[in-house]
């Protein structure tokens, strides 16, 4: 099975209070980095952006893709990937670009759950994680249909289609702490994370 990537960065940030892409982290720009660790699991490699989006510059085979319209959530981004990849894979998995700590071999996990489902999708307690999941190229339909009604939550699509929900006992011997689903929405998380790996990072590192 051919599995590409597909990685959501035209988000408003609202709560970070600046483009979530391009904040630097331990040497890195997040959004290159989130590109290059998951390129250590899938390829080809696409960034989906917001139609008038500066994204930082990327490695040459990475292709970015922009949504048709803003604001309208992941299901609009997984659209647009999917369809860029048409005929060029036959499974997709789906990021965000604010997670630094992406483990290669939790998507690999999630690959090899996938079996004859449509999406494999991680859920930790009641909360699904759609932005670290696997989309078969298939669901492309049922998303656009999704769109076109303005059901835009991705449960719906999971209601849709056959989707195996992936338990966090399934994946905490590839990724002990899931720090794939760790995602940095606030300033503070974002300082939070920085710490993690620059103990002693001067303040203009996250400020």
């Amino acid at each position: 099975m051919n599995v590409a990537g597909i990685v959501l960065c035209g988000g408003q940030s609202k709560r970070m209070g600046r483009p979530k892409a391009w904040l630097p982290f331990a040497g890195e720009i997040m959004l290159p980095r989130v590109v290059r660790l998951l390129g250590e699991a899938v390829s080809p490699i696409l960034v989906v952006a917001a139609p008038d989006q500066d994204v930082p510059p990327l490695p040459r085979e990475v292709e970015i893709v922009r949504d048709e319209e803003k604001g309208r959530g992941p299901l609009q981004g997984l659209a647009a990937g999917l369809d860029k990849l048409a005929g060029r894979a036959d499974a997709a998995y789906l990021s965000s670009c604010d997670v630094p700590f992406l483990h290669p071999a939790f998507v690999r996990r999630l690959i090899e759950l996938l079996g004859d489902h449509a999406i494999c999708v991680p859920q930790v307690g009641e909360h699904h994680h759609p932005l670290a999941a696997l989309y078969r190229l298939e669901v492309a339909d049922a998303v656009k249909r999704l769109l076109a009604e303005n059901r835009l939550r991705p449960f719906f699509l999971f209601a849709e289609v056959r989707t195996r929900v992936v338990s966090a006992s399934e994946l905490v011997d590839v990724d002990p702490d899931l720090k794939t689903l760790q995602n940095l929405n606030t300033p503070a998380d974002y300082e939070a994370a920085v710490a993690e790996v620059q103990p002693n990072a001067p303040e203009s590192a996250v400020g």
